[in-house]
């Protein structure tokens, strides 16, 4: 089993981005949506990501707070097109940029479409109570914000709260 430990952080300016070493471009989506996990249907989201030239199925249990479960399996580019079309609620249209700082990598996704505007910062640590140096462009935290989730971003994008 996977194990996801990850803080995620609003980002306050642009400085990150003289740091960035990489740009991959992200498209996603969702098998299910906000209302099943909400009502306990379902106790997981099950999401297609394209990033780049590879495409992913991922399994991520949803609990609140940094740590999950995580289950991520490669598939060939054209199943997930094809997934894609299948997904409920909107598409996640992003930019993860990757930087290197204090010893980690952080990802900072930059949203676009429906959530233009918005820029979030993740770090994956190995441990829930790891120390890490939080850099300056990283503002709030909102790890434990359900609304800053990709699944609820595809279900209630960011230009309408």
């Amino acid at each position: 089993m996977g194990i996801e430990i990850e803080r995620k952080f609003l980002v306050t300016n642009d400085d990150w981005r003289a740091a960035a070493h990489a740009v991959i471009p992200m498209a996603q989506g969702y098998i299910n949506d906000t209302a099943a996990m909400d009502s306990g249907a379902q106790k997981a989201s099950v999401r297609v990501r394209i990033q780049g030239d590879a495409a992913y199925l991922n399994i991520k249990s949803r609990e609140l707070g940094h740590t999950r479960q995580e289950f991520d399996y490669p598939i060939p580019v054209g199943d997930a097109r094809d997934l894609l079309a299948l997904c409920v609620g909107g598409l996640i249209d992003k930019r993860r940029h990757l930087v290197h700082h204090g010893g980690l990598l952080w990802e900072v996704d930059e949203f676009l479409g429906d959530n233009a505007g918005l820029v979030v910062a993740e770090v994956e640590l190995q441990s829930a109570d790891q120390a890490f140096d939080r850099p300056g462009w990283a503002g709030a935290e909102v790890t434990d914000e359900l609304r800053y989730y990709n699944l609820a971003l595809a279900s209630h994008p960011y230009n309408r709260w």
